[in-house]
């Protein structure tokens, strides 16, 4: 088990090696746990978090969808955020996570919502 953390860590350090998130355009990082999901937009220079959505928020966890679904609709949730906070292109950080299912979901959905990356 510490080896499959450690590989991920590994991941994750050699993606963030090579992106980084201005204020014009920020990292949209992806954090998946087992059964909720969350995306952020970052400003790597200072350090803060522009816009966040996940699938606690009410407008998502009220509906009965799949865990996938549930994805798409945060992703659509954090594209409309950055539209009003004025932000229309990313940086998409997976986190070390493959970009496959509930992870490729998100980013389809803020894509669809006109976010891009």
């Amino acid at each position: 088990m510490a080896k499959k953390i450690n590989v991920k860590d590994k991941v994750k350090f050699r993606i963030r090696k090579k992106i980084s998130g201005t204020k014009e355009k920020p990292r949209l990082t992806v954090y998946r746990s087992n059964v909720e999901i969350y995306a952020q937009l970052i400003d790597d220079t200072t350090g803060n978090t522009l816009c966040a959505a996940s699938s606690l928020e009410k407008e998502v966890s009220s509906k009965k969808v799949t865990k996938v679904e549930k994805a798409k609709l945060v992703g659509l949730s954090i594209a409309k955020k950055a539209k009003v906070a004025g932000i229309q292109t990313c940086v998409f950080d997976r986190n070390g996570n493959l970009y496959h299912g509930r992870v490729k979901s998100l980013a389809d959905g803020a894509r669809e919502a006109g976010l891009l990356f």
